[in-house]
């Protein structure tokens, strides 16, 4: 992931894909939970980059897995053809980090509570800087190594057994091999 178009006080929630028919229906890569909730009509959504919002979800429907919307722009038009939605393809929608619900878990995180963290290992060794979460059927922390390089770590208790975000950094206990990919 490297950069992140997230600030402090924004997190993505999805990113807007191919145009779906002919009626203006777009396709969605779906970044949060709670879709349902998140893309509910009615919902207004920041995006990056901020000139192409704020985006006001229409309608909503599931096709085949995928998350289809219908949006209104800024100006409270409907994007109601293919052409007219070509402008967003690949637009970012935000929503502010105070929306976000207090998780039940005390072992789950968003991911802008983990970018920013240092990465080391049970001694104390400085492995580098989380600088983002991939989802990828399984999650993978992005860290930027001190050493130039990135290294993607499975997200997982054994080989991340303590995330302490008051202090500002993450454990990493490696697999044998896993430093030298």
């Amino acid at each position: 992931m490297g950069a992140t178009p997230e600030s402090t006080d924004t997190v993505v929630v999805g990113r807007i894909g191919r145009p779906h028919g002919v009626r203006g229906l777009v396709t969605v890569e779906v970044r949060t939970d709670d879709p349902d909730l998140r893309f509910e009509p009615g919902a207004v959504l920041v995006t990056e980059p901020a000139e192409r919002g704020p985006l006001t979800v229409v309608d909503k429907r599931w096709h085949s897995g995928t998350l289809l919307l219908q949006l209104a722009g800024p100006d409270g038009v409907v994007f109601s053809t293919r052409e007219a939605l070509e402008p967003v393809r690949n637009t970012l929608l935000l929503v502010p980090v105070s929306d976000l619900p207090e998780l039940d878990d005390p072992d789950s995180y968003y991911d802008h509570e983990l970018v920013g963290l240092a990465a080391q290992l049970a001694d104390g060794t400085l492995l580098g800087e989380v600088t983002g979460v991939r989802h990828e059927g399984a999650e993978l922390l992005v860290v930027r190594r001190t050493d130039g390089g990135e290294l993607l770590v499975p997200f997982v208790r054994a080989i991340v057994p303590t995330v302490d975000v008051a202090a500002g950094h993450v454990v990493i206990d490696p697999p044998e091999g896993l430093l030298e990919l």
